[in-house]
């Protein structure tokens, strides 16, 4: 198979990664379609895709024609076979538990084409943990998009043992395609690239706040006007989500059975309280007045 075969795109997953992907794909011409199990948030996608498209026309960054046609190249549905049956490229976006993508990658390797490739967006769970439930595992990879997936330019391709030469060369292209930067990561390693130099990063910062060291804003302050990052490790973890790192490090922790994987009290106290970031209008700090 190679690059020019794939017309058809299969996102599983309608949340914040899984609808922003599925945008990405019918703007650069892929037939897209989308599914979760949730209705809920099948409908939320559907609402901003219609608000987003107009509001890129409005900026000048798309044509009026091209706006129509990413919004005839995407469909939703809660039919997971329904979305697979015609895929040549499936990328899952689910939630980060490995039971639960192995037993998606299951189903989607007896729904979709043989010759599809399946790719996970997982931010730190390897391909070769998923790979050994499917009849195709050289076909499985991860493809792990940044948040927010249309705008962050990075993506990482990871080519574990099982994973063909052919899989990666089709995956890094189709990066390409999409208007992305692939990087190509050669070994399985924990946490891939990025994610292992900013969990050293906010690995510290968590210490430095829980120790009473300094306030999450001047950790933040520092490394925005000293170090020059976009943004600080507090506001960053409100936009990925801090679910997201509890999950995450979580799972690391069963693992490993390593105390130090565990999450930071800071960041199971929101978990519990379900002060996820961004998208629950309190994180770390408080955008419920935004919202």
């Amino acid at each position: 198979m190679k690059i020019s075969d794939i017309k058809n795109i299969s996102i599983i997953g309608a949340g914040n990664m899984g609808h922003q992907i599925s945008t990405l794909c019918a703007i650069h011409g892929y037939k897209t379609t989308c599914t979760d199990i949730s209705q809920e948030m099948l409908d939320k996608a559907n609402a901003f895709v219609d608000k987003y498209l107009p509001g890129r026309v409005e900026k000048g960054k798309l044509s009026e024609e091209q706006a129509r046609q990413a919004r005839a190249n995407l469909r939703f549905t809660p039919s997971l076979e329904e979305a697979v049956k015609d895929a040549d490229y499936v990328i899952e976006a689910a939630i980060e538990v490995l039971d639960v993508k192995r037993k998606l990658f299951a189903d989607m390797d007896k729904m979709a084409p043989p010759h599809a490739i399946l790719a996970t967006n997982s931010s730190y769970i390897v391909s070769s943990r998923i790979a050994d439930a499917t009849k195709r595992p050289d076909k499985v990879c991860n493809m792990h998009f940044f948040n927010p997936a249309l705008v962050m330019k990075l993506v990482e391709v990871v080519q574990g043992p099982h994973v063909s030469d052919e899989t990666t060369a089709i995956t890094m292209n189709l990066c390409e395609k999409l208007d992305k930067v692939p990087v190509h990561i050669k070994k399985e390693v924990d946490g891939f690239l990025l994610n292992r130099i900013f969990k050293a990063i906010s690995k510290e910062a968590l210490w430095l706040l829980d120790m009473g060291v300094a306030s999450m804003e001047d950790i933040d302050n520092a490394c925005v006007f000293g170090a020059g990052h976009p943004m600080g490790p507090f506001r960053l973890m409100d936009l990925t989500g801090i679910d997201l790192a509890y999950i995450a490090e979580t799972e690391a922790f069963k693992k490993s059975g390593d105390r130090s994987d565990l999450p930071s009290p800071s960041v199971v106290a929101h978990y519990v309280k379900g002060e996820y970031g961004q998208k629950t209008g309190k994180g770390w700090y408080d955008y419920s007045e935004k919202q």
